[in-house]
């Protein structure tokens, strides 16, 4: 078997749907597993319905509904279209769970609402490729991934998982499944996390001991930094397993830090490729070469906050003060980027996703002297040069700057 992945980007509308089947043409119908994001931004749009319906107490879906009749309208000629039911019945149980709905948890709300983006796509993309005398069978990942309760962020039960996944596939067929969502023992849904349908197609391939995974994107694979922030990116012909995962530690978005995980434990390759022009080699992630070419790697995590701490008696700062630290860090759930400490000093650079910076530094101000500053941007350039870090420091203030054997990191300020 052989595990495709079609992000959202890839879907946004009916040419893209038009597209992936043109893929699968190109590239073969049988043997595959095809997991579909929900379709172009639609995720974000269905976060915005369940931020109404907390706030405000509505049930908006609007926009939801006339984004996929659109391609709908493009897609099949006849109003009647056996599709446009199936699609309605997803909005109905969408609309009787929100006015049904009891609980306060926003965690479990979200995670039984944003499940339909993936739901409706892959029907959409499954009708349209059966009108084309492309056969294959639709499944809902939720009846075969398995999790924990942990919504928005769930664990996978790899044995119960890996067990309904091998039942449910055979050989010399073609399968359409969604991404990102799960299910718990009490099958409630459950999420990945975000941009978890990478993770999706390395669950799939890991169970079923795939021949490969391709993730198809609308670039020509993975670069040496982001084409939309650095300039003269150069493609990067085979990365290795452990340097993706160092590049996706490091915030390269191109491939999620989960995904590579499974496929490493079973040596499956994953080739990072175009789904405008599949017949490109793309990336391909092994446990071959380091990085080929061998050149910096450029990855910038912008608007982020550095943290500098030292005590108030100017004694050293010691293994109990950075246990403490980190002990906040936790609490406050405050994601941590990087760290740097001297004799009497430490500082972070963090992450503000959950805006709990402001009182986490108020919190410090109790025991330490605490300097910080906001909005500030991390880089990070790996297999790094002189000329490569020359290249980032013009014209910037740096604030930090850290050296390891094969990665540099600067902080400056936006």
């Amino acid at each position: 078997m052989r595990v495709f992945k079609f992000g959202g980007a890839s879907i946004k509308d009916a040419e893209g749907v038009r597209n992936l089947a043109s893929v699968l043409q190109k590239t073969g119908i049988k043997d595959k597993v095809v997991v579909i994001s929900a379709m172009g931004k639609i995720t974000n749009a269905i976060e915005k319905v369940i931020e109404i319906y907390f706030e405000e107490d509505k049930i908006d879906l609007d926009y939801l509904k006339s984004y996929h009749i659109a391609i709908l309208k493009d897609l099949f000629e006849s109003s009647s279209h056996r599709i446009y039911p199936q699609v309605n019945q997803f909005f109905e149980e969408l609309a009787s769970f929100l006015r049904r709905n009891k609980s306060p948890n926003y965690d479990y709300v979200y995670d039984q609402v944003i499940s339909f983006g993936e739901l409706i796509s892959t029907s959409i993309v499954s009708v349209y490729l059966e009108d084309h005398h492309i056969r294959n069978k639709w499944l809902d990942a939720r009846n075969l991934i398995k999790t924990n309760q942990v919504y928005r962020d769930a664990k996978v039960n790899w044995d119960a998982t890996c067990e309904k996944i091998n039942s449910a596939i055979e050989q010399d067929k073609l399968y359409i499944t969604q991404g990102f969502i799960a299910s718990d023992a009490h099958n409630f849904t459950t999420t990945l996390g975000r941009e978890g349908s990478d993770y999706t197609a390395a669950i799939f391939a890991y169970c079923l001991k795939a021949e490969d995974v391709t993730i198809w994107k609308d670039v020509d694979g993975v670069f040496n930094g982001d084409p939309r922030v650095f300039e003269n990116t150069t493609l990067l012909n085979e990365v290795s397993y452990t340097e993706a995962i160092e590049l996706a530690f490091y915030g390269a978005s191109i491939i999620h830090p989960k995904t590579l995980q499974p496929l490493q434990k079973r040596e499956i390759p994953l080739l990072v490729k175009s789904f405008y022009y599949p017949e490109k080699a793309g990336t391909l992630v092994s446990n071959g070469n380091k990085i080929n070419p061998l050149i910096p790697c450029f990855i910038v995590k912008k608007n982020l906050v550095l943290i500098s701490l030292s005590a108030l008696d100017f004694s050293f700062f010691v293994e109990e003060n950075i246990s403490e630290v980190f002990a906040l860090l936790h609490q406050y759930q405050v994601k941590v980027d990087l760290i740097q400490n001297s004799a009497i000093s430490f500082s972070v650079v963090v992450d503000n996703r959950f805006n709990q910076v402001d009182e986490l530094i108020n919190h410090l101000k109790g025991k330490y002297r605490v300097s910080f500053n906001k909005s500030v941007s991390l880089y990070t350039i790996r297999h790094f040069t002189e000329g490569a870090i020359n290249q980032i420091e013009k014209d910037k203030e740096v604030l930090l700057k850290q050296l390891t054997r094969e990665t540099v990191q600067l902080v400056t300020k936006e």
